[in-house]
């Protein structure tokens, strides 16, 4: 199940007690992006046991903007970053955006 994030105490909140989550960078107002949201959810879905989080830019700019800041990551929407110990691991962005490639960044899919 996606579970928002839109602020800065939050997100620092799952670095530090989720060793491993997805988040996804979402504009509300992009088609691109709603076909990689409905990918994301198709994976959330799927792997319930996994942690999945995910920001809409247009309400959490300054989270998103941190983020990219932060982490070195140049801003894209949609994004989707895999963080590992507090540290991101993997990212991808537009039509990159696949439930296969989410499988895979994170092993599942040999």
């Amino acid at each position: 199940m996606l579970k928002i994030v839109d602020s800065t105490e939050q997100f620092d909140e799952l670095l530090k007690i989720e060793s491993k989550f997805y988040l996804l960078k979402h504009s509300l107002t992009c088609p691109i992006s709603h076909a990689a949201y409905m990918e994301f959810e198709k994976y959330a879905n799927e792997h319930q046991n996994f942690p999945t989080y995910y920001l809409a830019v247009q309400e959490s700019r300054q989270l998103s903007n941190e983020i990219a800041e932060k982490f070195h990551i140049k801003h894209e929407t949609p994004q989707v970053i895999l963080f590992s110990n507090g540290e991101p691991l993997w990212n991808a962005s537009h039509w990159k955006i696949t439930n296969r490639a989410l499988s895979t960044a994170i092993g599942e899919d040999k």
